[in-house]
């Protein structure tokens, strides 16, 4: 019954670009969260109540009609967002925010229909947390682009802080456009206010919503939506002379151009469009640059979604006259260290465990690796990872006790025991 209302609204939406949707709130029945629960990821933490998906499962049907009678009686109070940080490249910490197990059901029903609104409005340019697209249709069809336009200049950027910076009454402003409902957006507007737990202190934010957050996606999907995407193609296409193309997973996007003004031009108006968002441009990661097929030479290259993309020439002759150029791509070499320092990491806890579980587990990473960044023309790169993860082990290995377990004749040979898995192309596009 929920996804019939669901399809309904969708088609609505599709067939009225302008239509305000209303009772959207009594869509949050106890059989539709119901049906969401099979969506919530399991293994994610527990909040700040310290419920997991296991607790809150042994009670399921009581503690959603609870949830549920508390919305409906308008009872519902958000809690706290537990905040936790992940490290990053060159020291650096990422803070996540973990809901409670109960908002993160509640938020995700609500993100389910505003995804049902917004996926009939949503530009094919925006690939990032979308149904039926994501990083590797990005990569594809940014290279096939690239490939068949007429671009010279590309404007590789990033916003800086973006999900800790997003207005939250423009937000809300956004979604009036397309949401009649004020309980509905009562709700959206309760978890972005929501208090944030940082070592033991409450937060309170102004601006931002939580990265780990089931509805922060969807809401910055609505916001770039608005803030870049409808702008791009409605105003900086327009008024460029040339072709123009854009391409954004998230906060981060890739523009090419056919001339240098208009890449110009775009430079210094994205400035002014994001100041008006309250939002600012990463200066360190933001530039334009030569990229064209014409100055293969130049070695010009920028990297999106961890992958570095250059221009070069085929490896075959074309009509057996001359190697023809293409956009070659391979691990970037910021993320090809970071990767091998988080499996650093991960080694110096896991070296002492028997080797068939650590194996299982190392051939599981390497797994994860090759899937994301097996695309066709990176094996050189997938090498390189698995050479220096090869040298790792052999050293943390040799120091499971005072005496040096192994040579590389016979750490070579248990290799071949344990089987580790080689690297492989996934995506062959």
């Amino acid at each position: 019954m929920e996804q019939t209302s669901l399809r309904g609204i969708a088609n609505k939406a599709a067939q009225n670009k302008t239509y305000r949707f209303r009772n959207l709130f009594g869509l949050l029945t106890v059989s539709f969260l119901f049906s969401c629960w099979d969506f919530i990821n399991k293994r994610a933490s527990a909040g700040v109540d310290g419920i997991d998906a296991r607790a809150y499962e042994e009670n399921l049907i009581g503690n959603i009609e609870q949830l549920v009678q508390q919305v409906k009686d308008k009872k519902y109070r958000a809690k706290l967002v537990l905040r936790k940080y992940i490290p990053k490249l060159g020291g650096k910490l990422r803070p996540l925010g973990i809901p409670a197990m109960a908002d993160k059901l509640l938020q995700l029903a609500v993100a389910k229909i505003l995804e049902a609104i917004y996926e009939q409005d949503f530009l094919s340019c925006s690939y990032g947390y979308r149904p039926l697209t994501g990083a590797h249709k990005a990569v594809k069809e940014l290279s096939q682009a690239l490939k068949i336009g007429r671009y010279h200049y590309v404007v590789e950027a990033d916003i800086k802080g973006f999900f800790n910076n997003i207005d939250h009454d423009l937000l809300l402003e956004m979604l009036e456009n397309r949401v009649d409902d004020k309980a509905f957006i009562n709700l959206i507007r309760k978890w972005l206010k929501a208090g944030i737990l940082d070592k033991g202190q409450v937060i309170c934010p102004v601006t931002g919503t939580p990265q780990g957050g089931v509805i922060s996606p969807i809401l910055a999907n609505i916001y770039l939506h608005n803030v870049l995407d409808v702008w791009f193609y409605e105003t900086v296409q327009t008024n460029c002379r040339g072709q123009v193309y854009l391409c954004r997973y998230a906060d981060d996007f890739v523009c090419a151009f056919e001339y240098e003004e208009d890449a110009q031009r775009f430079y210094k108006a994205l400035k002014l469009r994001l100041n008006k968002f309250r939002l600012e441009v990463a200066e360190d990661k933001t530039n334009i640059m030569v990229f064209s097929r014409c100055k293969i030479r130049a070695k010009t290259s920028f990297n999106f979604l961890g992958f570095e993309f250059r221009w070069g020439l085929s490896r075959r002759k074309h009509n057996c006259r001359a190697r023809i150029p293409i956009i070659k791509r391979r691990t970037s070499r910021e993320k090809l260290r970071a990767s091998l320092a988080k499996f650093k990491m991960w080694l110096k806890k896991a070296s002492r465990l028997p080797k068939d579980i650590l194996f299982a587990l190392l051939n599981r990473k390497l797994r994860g690796y090759y899937n994301y960044y097996g695309i066709i023309g990176n094996f050189k790169s997938l090498n390189t990872f698995i050479y220096y993860v090869k040298r790792m082990l052999f050293k943390w290995l040799n120091r499971r006790s005072q005496r040096k377990s192994y040579n590389w004749k016979g750490f070579n040979e248990m290799i071949k025991h344990f089987k580790i898995i080689k690297p492989r192309i996934c995506h062959n596009f």
